[in-house]
């Protein structure tokens, strides 16, 4: 029996793929979600216990160790823990350490996204000792190519190595656009030199972000911020480009947009870079990351170097409530929109001069306060609060406006 835990965009079609090929599965998420032939367990214990193979497949290293721990008294002697999450040698080192005497461990980070998790086409990088990769190896191949690399501990340190060169190319050539555009190239003639040198393969990878297609999201921003963090720690200190790469992308999560796709990015660095604009001509702004408009008004308008964002309310886009009765949900909904909106002209919450805001109950500030308190820190902006009988939809419990200046 297998146990599975985390079911996020590579566990869900990961998990999915075992049970395809006949394996008895046990799921567990932190947020519970079911996965049609396989049982589903209420915590990590349950979830492994009987199992002879465990795999985590989770956002960091924390969620990892803690996931693990709770596993504990449910993992038997002669259980194989296969770590497929990116979280660099020492939390392997770590999570070693922490398992009981007779419990085996290969750390098996991937490369690929979404779409290969779901057709088998992963590169599983594979650490371990040659008993422990024996009993896992029939496994791992369902899930794509397997390159047994080392001990244990070499899959997790290859997989940072090769991301401290793949995340930080994107973002080189997604800066590199921008600074094209600035300088008046055209964009057709300059991807289409590009495609053709070593960097092709990049460039049509990246193509339908840049031209603005509607793209899911197959490696999250945020984690790719994550694991150049892992990557630039320790020995990897001296990785100057890969720690620039880690801070623009940090930036761009900052401001909301951590759960889009890593090419997000491309639109990030053309609205951080652009600078200053002309002040005589107002740009109405829709970003497709925010739900559509009524057509009635546009969710932002850029004059000069301000940008003024529309009232935000927690309607998704179907137009239905977010978080009904629930002002912390509905605030976090806001500030999630808001953020995007922000990202979309290369601004951040830290450029926010001022805040103003709407809400039906004021005996309900302090719920919004402290989710507010999470997304705008520092030294605070200007703001206004005003209690209003009522907004224009029964169920919407607040809106909240900003203005933000654009560097």
């Amino acid at each position: 029996m297998i146990a599975f835990l985390g079911l996020g965009y590579m566990g869900a079609p990961m998990a999915r793929r075992l049970v395809n090929a006949g394996h008895t599965v046990t799921v567990w998420n932190r947020t519970p979600k079911d996965l049609p032939g396989a049982t589903v367990a209420a915590t990590p214990a349950e979830a492994v216990t009987g199992a002879d193979l465990v795999v985590t497949m989770l956002a960091d290293p924390d969620a990892v160790e803690s996931v693990v721990r709770a596993a504990l008294p449910g993992l038997r002697p002669g259980t194989v823990v296969v770590e497929m999450s990116t979280i660099g040698p020492d939390a392997v080192a770590r999570i070693r350490r922490s398992l009981p005497p007779g419990t085996g461990l290969v750390d098996a980070p991937v490369l690929g996204s979404v779409a290969p998790a779901r057709e088998g086409n992963l590169v599983v990088l594979a650490g371990g000792s040659p008993e422990d990769l024996a009993r896992c190896r029939a496994v791992l191949a369902v899930f794509g190519t397997v390159r047994e690399v080392g001990r244990t501990g070499a899959g997790a340190a290859l997989k940072l190595a090769l991301m401290s060169a793949l995340v930080p190319a994107q973002v080189m050539l997604a800066e590199n656009l921008a600074y094209a555009e600035r300088m008046g190239v055209d964009r057709a003639a300059f991807l289409d030199v590009l495609a053709g040198t070593p960097l092709g393969a990049l460039v049509q990878r990246l193509r339908p972000a840049i031209e603005e297609e509607p793209s899911e999201t197959r490696y999250a921003l945020g984690l790719a911020a994550k694991d150049l963090r892992l990557a630039t720690a320790g020995v990897g200190a001296e990785q100057t480009v890969a720690a620039a790469a880690r801070d623009l992308l940090d930036e761009a999560a900052d401001a909301g947009l951590g759960s889009e796709d890593l090419t997000a990015v491309i639109r990030w660095a053309a609205g951080r870079r652009s600078g200053p604009r002309s002040g005589k001509i107002a740009e109405r702004i829709n970003p497709a990351t925010v739900p559509a408009t009524n057509g009635w008004y546009s969710h932002a308008v850029r004059f000069g170097d301000l940008l003024f964002v529309s009232g935000q309310v927690a309607l998704d886009a179907g137009g239905q409530i977010v978080g009904r009765d629930d002002i912390a949900r509905q605030s976090e909904y806001i500030f999630e929109n808001l953020g995007r909106i922000l990202a979309n002209q290369g601004s951040s919450f830290g450029d926010v001069i001022h805040i103003k805001t709407f809400v039906t109950d004021m005996d309900r500030l302090a719920d919004y306060g402290n989710v507010r308190a999470r997304y705008v820190t520092g030294e605070p902006p200007s703001s206004t609060t005003v209690e209003v009988s009522r907004l224009f939809h029964p169920d919407v419990l607040l809106e909240v406006e900003v203005i933000a200046a654009i560097a």
